[in-house]
């Protein structure tokens, strides 16, 4: 991995210099834009309105426009900004983990620290672990300046944005303004398709289908080219056996049965106690 910035966390009198590293990345398959009828790439310039030309990234500024008068913001001008100068990131207050709504979080960085501030460091991770609290921090990465999480995993401290209180927008639907009337077999039901579906979460078990079914339709059609049938390569839309069900008992039902039934048919999941056992007693044999 490649860091992208560098800074040092701040809190109290302490200081811990770290490397921040972007935590995800996306594996989605990458389209371009061409056009339909001779499959020429389509391409976007940047061309200015007064004088006609095609203008370079580098000769491009920024600018605000309130209407009458345009102002025109250099790359200079905008390291000016003491938020801009700063690489600290200045630890605002430390909060009980539950109280840090998953609505506000936003992307995630990995910190590395510096050889000579892992004691700092490490101290700071099992502060957090111990308290079982999540540190708010502020600091200015890329033109802004931003509000994140400093939180644990593993052992590693991740940073995590935070969306701003008036970037949040509250719900505001005039139909939940009404209560319906559920019954306490619909509730019984509803538990016991809550229990049939439970597991702990494994996020390896779960793939991208949209993104696979695109790369294989990407690879036929690198075979097939426009003779490929897609409609017979992933078969056509099925129609949900639910589509005509209307009463709700009735639905919670067939959902409770449906997944009994998967159950039964599929294989069961090796439990890690069992495989080390299986494991061993395959070491003794042979």
């Amino acid at each position: 991995m490649r860091s992208i910035w560098k800074g040092a966390i701040s809190f109290g009198l302490v200081n811990v210099p770290v490397k921040v590293y972007s935590a995800t990345e996306s594996h989605d398959v990458s389209l371009h834009q061409v056009h339909n009828q001779d499959g020429g790439r389509i391409r976007y310039q940047r061309r200015c309105e007064v004088c006609g030309k095609i203008i370079a990234y580098e000769d491009i500024d920024k600018a605000y426009d309130d209407g009458e008068r345009t102002v025109v913001l250099t790359d200079k001008d905008f390291a000016s900004l003491p938020a801009e100068r700063s690489h600290e990131i200045e630890v605002v207050e430390f909060v009980p983990a539950d109280q840090v709504d998953v609505l506000r979080l936003d992307k995630a960085y990995y910190l590395e620290p510096d050889e000579r501030a892992l004691k700092p460091y490490t101290l700071l991770r099992r502060a957090l672990e111990d308290s079982d609290r999540t540190a708010i921090v502020r600091f200015a990465l890329r033109q802004k300046t931003r509000l994140a999480a400093l939180r644990v995993r593993d052992n590693v401290l991740v940073l995590q944005t935070m969306l701003w209180d008036d970037e949040v927008r509250s719900p505001s639907f005039d139909v939940l303004e009404k209560t319906p009337r559920i019954t306490q077999k619909e509730r019984d039901m509803a538990a016991r398709l809550v229990d049939s579906l439970s597991e702990d979460f494994d996020p390896a078990a779960f793939t991208d289908d949209y993104q696979e079914q695109l790369r294989t339709l990407i690879e036929a059609k690198l075979d097939q080219g426009a003779s490929l049938d897609t409609g017979a390569t992933f078969g056509e839309p099925e129609e949900s056996e639910d589509a005509d069900v209307v009463d709700l008992m009735e639905a919670l039902r067939r959902s409770v049965d449906r997944k009994k039934a998967s159950q039964k048919t599929a294989p069961k999941k090796a439990t890690k106690k069992a495989a080390a056992k299986k494991a061993t007693k395959k070491k003794a044999a042979s």
